[in-house]
């Protein structure tokens, strides 16, 4: 039922309420959307990727610590959260938190600029802040303690993505200055130096799951990657927060940076291996979403092109090659690879925005604040230094999100460890998903009940998901 609130007006004028001047039902509807579409890249998109990418023993916990986060950073985004982010500054990076439930909030204009309300910036932006928490859980799948990360998902929003956010989209002190479209720093290096970082203190996955971790279902670990892919395009459709040119644009150079990226990344597995790895074009159409989002609406169409050739290779380095000689990157156990597919590919797509920003675009995009121009158009236009002084606020930008989701991130697991385990004990990662959550993906001793489930079968204990540190059996 579709229900008006009109108001009669003596003159006889009706002024209907639902649809005030201000409200643009096109952009309304395309944000909204857009925001569903980001949400479906987590639930179900990363819930089928994660379920699918791992082990068969370790499905259901992967998938579930998805969900789990999804779930509860919406219930941290409207009480505090959201404001801390976009609300009104408490300090130089960061927002008062205030609950942003009320109607005289919701359903008001979200700025001048915009035809469409504050509820549909609210979504949005919560479907960005969840995938940046699910993004970081690929580092610690197989060995996380679930209850440690249950934990972990509303501290780390509250304490280090809400910084990031304010800090470049909010009112920070970066905000008049670098280019970050929908995301690169904020949400991509963020969670690819805080997935790092976490998985150091987390510790390694059971020494045999590191060295032997198949995909346990490879076309479904394709049905989730295409929910990310196509789910993209409201994630760099929607940053506008319009249904206008720079819309479009962005769409077109989100897919064109990513089928070139993933066709570079198998192009280098088929040369160096001698093979089309699935999972290799997987990673590559990873690293080209990542590295077009900071620019992908305010680039030319050929730049789309370059940023998903260095996307597909760069990447591909530093995983395939760097990876496996520095012992830096041996020493932590990133189980998906979450570092390079996202920090590196995010840190790229960051300093290639600095360099190919259009002017011309960018004024259409920013409106009112300085940002670029692009170095390589600061050339162009004898703006040199303009364009050197982007370059060197995309380089602080990235510098500020990185050192502060170290830092945040390591207080916050050394936090949690002195409350609870983060890392299931041995007996636990030997079994997996049914020592976690007594549960499994494929149970296939149900086919008439020949066999008992493995957590029936084990010699009673407290599961150490329910030890304090230091404790034993």
């Amino acid at each position: 039922m579709n229900i008006n609130i009109t108001t009669s007006l003596p003159s006889g004028l009706i002024i209907d309420e639902a649809n005030p001047g201000w409200l643009n039902k096109g952009d309304n509807g395309w944000e909204l959307t857009a925001a569903t579409m980001v949400g479906l890249q987590s639930v179900p998109g990363l819930v089928i990727l994660y379920g699918s990418m791992v082990k068969k023993k370790w499905a259901v916990n992967s998938a579930f610590m998805a969900l789990y986060a999804f779930a509860s950073v919406l219930i941290c985004w409207v009480l505090w959260a959201y404001n801390m982010s976009f609300g009104s500054p408490l300090i130089s990076i960061l927002g008062k938190p205030r609950q942003a439930m009320t109607d005289s909030v919701l359903l008001t204009q979200y700025r001048p600029e915009y035809y469409l309300p504050t509820a549909d910036h609210v979504f949005y932006q919560f479907a960005f802040a969840a995938i940046t928490v699910i993004l970081l859980a690929g580092s610690l799948l197989g060995r996380m303690n679930f209850y440690a990360w249950m934990l972990f998902v509303p501290l780390w929003v509250t304490l280090s993505y809400t910084v990031g956010a304010y800090t470049i989209w909010g009112s920070g002190f970066l905000t008049e200055h670098i280019i970050d479209y929908a995301g690169g720093y904020v949400i991509h290096l963020s969670s690819g130096v805080a997935g790092f970082t976490a998985a150091y203190w987390v510790g390694p996955r059971h020494s045999h799951d590191r060295q032997h971790f198949p995909p346990n279902n490879i076309i479904n670990m394709l049905g989730g990657a295409g929910f990310l892919w196509l789910g993209w395009t409201g994630f760099n459709g929607g940053s506008p927060l319009a249904a206008n040119r720079i819309t479009s644009l962005a769409i077109l150079n989100t897919h064109v940076c990513t089928a070139t990226s993933l066709l570079v990344w198998l192009s280098l597995d088929m040369v160096v291996y001698f093979k089309s790895s699935v999972i290799g074009a997987v990673q590559g159409m990873i690293t080209g979403l990542v590295c077009i989002t900071p620019g992908a609406g305010i680039v030319d169409t050929w730049a789309a092109i370059l940023m998903g050739i260095l996307s597909g290779s760069i990447p591909w380095y530093t995983m395939m090659v760097l990876h496996k000689k520095s012992a830096f990157f041996q020493k932590v156990d990133d189980t998906l690879g979450v570092f390079h597919t996202h920090a590196v590919a995010g840190l790229l797509g960051g300093i290639l925005s600095g360099l190919f920003a259009n002017p011309n675009l960018l004024k259409m995009y920013y409106l009112t604040s300085s940002q670029g121009p692009g170095f390589i158009y600061g050339i162009m236009n004898g703006k040199f230094m303009s364009g050197l002084c982007q370059m060197g606020y995309q380089v602080l930008g990235a510098l500020f999100i990185t050192v502060w989701n170290v830092v945040v991130t390591s207080l916050i697991c050394i936090l949690i460890s002195r409350l609870i385990q983060l890392r299931l004990d041995e007996d636990d990662l030997e079994i997996g998903d049914d020592a976690v959550h007594g549960e499994e993906a494929y149970a296939l001793w149900a086919d008439g009940e020949r066999d008992l489930p493995l957590r029936f079968r084990m010699t009673p204990r407290i599961p150490s998901f329910c030890r304090r540190p230091g404790t034993h059996h």
